[in-house]
């Protein structure tokens, strides 16, 4: 399966294309697409999709993983990122992708086990991970990249104490607890 992994941006937006087989990643591409700031906003914008929709049709991705918005404390900037969010999210709908979304936090702590690990740290156990040589890439394309692996790889724990969007917050069974612990290499009586 082809997982699309988006850190969006209305000038840089990173992505990443993996072929994941269970839980084992092979890196299709991955980078930075750039909207010059000197265009208009949606100018930029009809870039960046039209951009990510060419490289959407080479890879025929199945499931987008992205980084889900945060609240700002510019309104503008956060309107912006909707947009952003929104325009992408319509593209890959209509491509019949399914979504996961992931806060900056999770990811971070799937990739590197820590929560408020930086871009840089994120960087470097992402290429870790995936066992590729590190390149001088914007942060954005190794996001990118995180969240793609985040998305066929989450944290176990995250996943079992965190509803899913929409819904019913609730508190886990016994036996989710068990199994959660026997994913995560113990054993249960």
């Amino acid at each position: 399966m082809v997982v699309l992994g988006i850190d969006p941006g209305s000038v840089n937006t990173g992505y990443a294309f993996v072929d994941a087989c269970g839980s084992k990643l092979q890196v299709l591409e991955y980078g930075a697409l750039h909207a010059p700031k000197n265009k208009s906003f949606e100018d930029r914008l009809l870039h960046i999709v039209s951009s990510l929709e060419e490289l959407m049709d080479k890879y025929k991705p199945e499931m987008l993983g992205m980084e889900s918005a945060f609240v700002a404390v510019n309104a503008h900037s956060a309107l912006v990122l909707g947009h952003v969010r929104g325009a992408i999210l319509v593209a890959c709908k209509k491509r019949g992708m399914s979504f996961s979304e992931f806060p900056p936090s999770t990811v971070k702590q799937a990739v590197t086990g820590k929560g408020n690990a930086s871009k840089e740290q994120v960087a470097n156990m992402i290429y870790a991970r995936l066992g590729i040589a590190p390149e001088k890439v914007l942060l954005d394309a190794t996001d990118a990249l995180a969240i793609a692996w985040t998305s066929v790889n989450p944290n176990p724990l995250s996943e079992l104490l965190h509803s899913k969007r929409g819904a019913k917050k609730r508190r886990a069974t016994v036996n989710e607890w068990k199994s959660l612990i026997e994913k995560m290499g113990g054993k249960c009586p």
